[in-house]
């Protein structure tokens, strides 16, 4: 059985709404969704940028290990999480 020199990587994935343009930024949980509200509008990817520095804090793990891997241009999204 291969190994990855002892260490396995654990992958998340996490369904996340986004609210940009919001007041308040902050992640709120609904089930099995996290809702993400932040003050970037949706241009040239200013929201998606912040919801993964809002996502990095809330989790604490570092931006390098969230990526959005469905729904670039939607509120809806797909989120990975390498931890």
């Amino acid at each position: 059985m291969p190994t990855n020199s002892g260490r396995e990587k654990a992958l998340r994935l996490l369904k996340v709404r986004v609210i940009p343009k919001s007041k308040r930024e902050g992640v709120e949980k609904e089930g099995d969704l996290l809702v993400v509200k932040v003050r970037d509008p949706p241009v040239s990817g200013r929201a998606n940028r912040r919801l993964i520095e809002v996502l990095s804090d809330y989790l604490g793990i570092p931006k390098s290990k969230i990526e959005i891997v469905k729904g670039l241009k939607s509120r809806e999204k797909i989120i990975k999480v390498d931890e």
